[in-house]
């Protein structure tokens, strides 16, 4: 089996709306990261730099599910809309820890015949 990292950057609002569209569409675990950004304008008050919150959601995907996540996410949260948060694919080279998700992957591939 073949991994790729779907990365999604939104904002903490609709963090929960993204998860479960995702595990709708076949992604098992995920990790919840927060963090900052000022995306292309940024904002000042008072002479500081006003930074949103956003969240970084990590999933460990099977390849062949890479595009039913990405198509779910990005239609069930209108990610292609300016400012709705930007979602990412990164090959991962190694993975080692899926032991436990790897029977529902597994499961998933060969109800899709694939």
């Amino acid at each position: 089996m073949r991994f790729k990292l779907v990365m999604t950057m939104v904002s903490p609002e609709i963090t929960d709306k993204v998860i479960d569209s995702d595990k709708k569409a076949g992604a098992t675990g995920n990790v919840i990261l927060s963090a900052r950004g000022s995306g292309m304008n940024e904002t000042k008050l008072f002479g500081f730099s006003v930074e949103d919150k956003t969240n970084l959601i990590l999933f460990i995907v099977e390849e062949h599910s890479v595009n039913k996540i990405l198509d779910a996410v990005t239609k069930d949260c209108k990610i292609n809309e300016p400012g709705n948060g930007l979602a990412v694919v990164l090959s991962i080279d190694k993975v080692a820890g899926l032991e436990r998700q790897i029977g529902k992957i597994k499961d998933r591939l060969k109800e899709e015949n694939l």
